[in-house]
């Protein structure tokens, strides 16, 4: 692997909580840690494959179930990744996130032994073996071993990527959780989970229209947020817990939405309303609490599906308070919708040539460590 970095290609590959695809995205990445895409895609999961990742996620599954998808997820990223290879060859390296099925880095002991943990399934064998590529994955175990969160992992792309700019910039992702990356010139790159992104709303649309999302916001755009109900959700722990911080469907179940629900509106389009309001409203409050009495904020910079969200981005823009400036990705040529597969192909690449690449600051780490395993193809 020698010591001189060159530019690689890699696919990136990524599934996120709300589990709607797998993204894929061919980068080249450049020995300055620069990231240029060059194509993505959504490769939708069979439909029977997904529903037992939902049967995971709501711990209804077997170990059985758990290890046949394990294999059976990791197919289906080398599927994803096969479709750029056919168009482009093979890539130098393949770095997959998985698809996370639980995440437990709390403090937990039993017999004096440590159980911080977290899965994330798509085995990284299947994957080379399927495709004949280097595959780099299992991201987040490196970190929880070294006493961190193992998440968020992307501030170390966002670190690289938005550094140069002489601004105090809060890039802050909204996929099925919401998460930020504070870059300063004055403060050291820190980040966390803010809490809800789109997995409740998503939820309660395919609950209430059974639809995946709400296209452009069309329903929240028509109803009324309940602000006595937005602020009852507002008052759960997790906003209030200082970070570093992760969450994920572990906290957010099926059943925490569900009880939620008991004392939501009649109307449905009202509570879509302020479910949406709620995931820009956290956002807003975590800044509130966690970043602003230390470092001004500059700019908002929105990535993830909640920036296709035009009220929840008009929310976010009505909640900041005023001077502070609301961009997406696209405005710094990142993609929206690649961001992460982005980041982790750059995860991947510092893997590869053994960089440690990790942001304790973000994470809670003890030190910085090498994120990743490899498995070799053919």
């Amino acid at each position: 692997m020698g010591e001189d970095l060159e530019v690689k290609k890699v696919i990136g590959l990524m599934s996120g909580t709300s589990c709607d695809s797998i993204d894929a995205g061919l980068c080249v990445v450049t020995p300055e840690l620069k990231c240029e895409l060059i194509k993505g895609i959504n490769y939708k999961y069979p439909e029977h494959i997904r529903a037992k990742i939902f049967q995971i996620f709501r711990q209804e599954a077997s170990i059985k179930d758990i290890c046949q998808m394990n294999f059976a997820i990791g197919e289906c990223f080398a599927n994803a990744a096969n479709i750029l290879i056919e168009e482009f060859g093979k890539p130098d390296l393949i770095a997959s996130h998985g698809q996370t099925v639980f995440h437990a880095p709390q403090s937990e002991k039993l017999d004096n032994i440590n159980l911080s943990s977290t899965l994330q399934i798509g085995d990284g064998s299947v994957i080379a073996q399927k495709t004949g590529c280097l595959t780099v994955s299992n991201f987040r175990e490196a970190d929880i071993a070294a006493g961190g969160e193992g998440a968020p992992l992307v501030c170390f792309a966002d670190e690289k990527w938005f550094k140069s700019t002489d601004k105090n910039i809060a890039v802050q992702n909204i996929g099925g959780i919401s998460n930020v990356t504070m870059i300063s010139h004055s403060h050291p790159t820190f980040g966390f989970d803010t809490g809800l992104g789109n997995i409740m709303l998503d939820y309660c649309v395919n609950k209430f229209y059974g639809k995946s999302y709400d296209k452009d916001g069309e329903i929240a755009k028509s109803g009324v947020i309940c602000e006595t109900w937005l602020d009852c959700l507002l008052q759960d722990d997790y906003y209030f817990i200082n970070p570093p911080k992760t969450t994920g469907r572990e906290y957010f179940s099926q059943r925490y939405i569900e009880n939620a629900l008991n004392f939501a509106p009649s109307e449905p389009k009202d509570i879509i309303a302020t479910v949406t309001a709620l995931t820009a409203k956290s956002i807003v409050q975590a800044y509130e609490r966690f970043i602003l009495p230390e470092i001004d904020i500059e700019e908002v910079v929105v990535g993830g599906g909640g920036a296709y969200n035009p009220v929840m981005m008009n929310l976010l823009r009505t909640y900041l308070p005023e001077g502070i400036i609301l961009k997406t990705h696209e405005d710094y040529g990142i993609s929206n919708n690649y961001k992460e597969v982005m980041a982790f192909a750059l995860l991947g690449y510092c893997t590869y040539y053994a960089i440690p690449n990790n942001l304790p600051e973000c994470t809670g780490a003890s030190r910085r460590v090498i994120l990743g395993k490899m498995a070799y193809g053919n």
